[in-house]
């Protein structure tokens, strides 16, 4: 056969390089798998091993498979940061989905912006994409839609005056902000207003400033162990008014956690935590089933609204990888124009003007009955 290697030389550097077909996509994922957020982002991290091992069993994304890059934060914005500045420099990743907590993702947001790197975070707060940036979003539903979920369910039951406690945490202060915002708006009086330690481990000491305050009902607002101890702390010392958890509370081992005391506590959350009592045509459905099957197959453990995070900030990339291709460029304008999108959470209308894609409609009224997550009323 006859060679040309002048020609060959040329075509090697004036040609774009063609990845081979059996190239990984890099994917970085920042989970809480250990530390005070580990009931957030355990189920997280196994939610994406598993689709990932799904994915390539069944040839990967256009016939490449996806590489998770896995680091474990520990809840914590300095190692979330440094290992974003890891993910983005050194691993070359496509993409990132998480962190698992609020403070992690507003510590990183600025670090995917400037790095054109999109993150699809699994945090709830409404600063992570307010203002929005470009390159990122978040699947979680946004914490002043639960705060006015929670709102109207006291109107209904007329509580106006309530005890507010909240972690210093991202997520803490972030529910604490929207709490202040809307209360008045709603008619609601915070007669105690107290930030605890997210490593709290006894919060005596707050919740005798409820009784002391002769509030209608409490309201928390964590993601940590400390939101189980709260629910503790209150019947210990025998007040009997509503307690009120955030969407951080949906998660059944935080109910566990705080045994009987946990009984009629109140919270949102997505519907995935009570998908035995969606109606049949519901859209949700057949997503939620389908994940709770594999995940408590896999496992062994009930499925968790943070776990559904990940399976929606997976499915999202996939499908926008599906619908642009490999180009980064292309996929995150893909993530921003995709609608109807059907997930753990909700259904997804992604726009310029709205990087969460939520409506409040996402949201789900649940309580503790019996030691099992119900609808509230169900």
């Amino acid at each position: 056969m006859k060679r040309f290697p002048l020609v060959a030389a040329l075509a090697a550097v004036l040609l774009p390089a063609v990845p081979s077909a059996a190239e990984p996509i890099k994917v970085g994922a920042l989970v809480a798998v250990t530390g005070p957020a580990a009931f957030l982002g355990a189920p997280e991290a196994r939610t994406l091993e598993m689709l990932v091992q799904e994915v390539n069993a069944k040839g990967g994304v256009g016939g490449r498979p996806i590489q998770l890059v896995l680091k474990d934060t520990g809840a914590s914005p300095e190692k979330a940061v440094s290992f974003a500045r890891q993910l983005i420099e050194e691993d070359k990743v496509f993409a990132i989905i998480g962190p698992s907590t609020s403070g992690e993702s507003l510590a990183v947001k600025k670090l995917a912006e400037d790095g054109q790197t999109l993150l699809l975070s699994m945090a709830a707060a409404e600063a992570i994409v307010t203002p929005v940036l470009p390159w990122v979003f978040k699947v979680a539903p946004k914490d002043s839609f639960a705060v006015e979920v929670i709102f109207h369910q006291m109107k209904k039951m007329g509580i106006s005056r309530i005890g507010l406690l909240t972690s210093n945490t991202g997520f803490g202060k972030g529910g604490k902000e929207q709490v202040e915002r809307l209360a008045a708006e709603h008619g609601i009086t915070l007669g105690v207003n107290e930030v605890y330690d997210k490593a709290a481990t006894d919060l005596t000491a707050e919740v005798t400033k409820l009784k002391q305050a002769n509030v209608q009902a409490v309201l928390n607002w964590s993601i940590e162990p400390a939101q189980s101890i709260v629910v503790k702390n209150v019947r210990q010392l025998g007040l009997t008014i509503p307690i009120f958890q955030s969407h951080g509370f949906a998660n059944p081992q935080y109910a566990k956690a705080a045994g009987p005391a946990a009984e009629g506590v109140i919270f949102p959350a997505s519907r995935i935590v009570v998908a035995d009592a969606l109606a049949a045509g519901n859209p949700q459905k057949p997503v939620v089933d389908a994940y709770r099957k594999a995940y408590e197959a896999r496992y062994k453990e009930e499925v968790s609204t943070f776990g559904g995070h990940a399976w929606d900030a997976f499915g999202i990339l996939v499908k926008a990888l599906e619908l642009a291709g490999p180009d980064r460029a292309r996929v995150r304008g893909a993530v921003e124009g995709l609608k109807g999108y059907v997930g753990t959470a909700g259904v997804f209308n992604f726009s310029p003007t709205d990087h969460t894609g939520l409506s409040i409609d996402a949201f789900e009224l649940c309580t503790v009955k019996n030691g099992h997550f119900v609808p509230l009323g169900g």
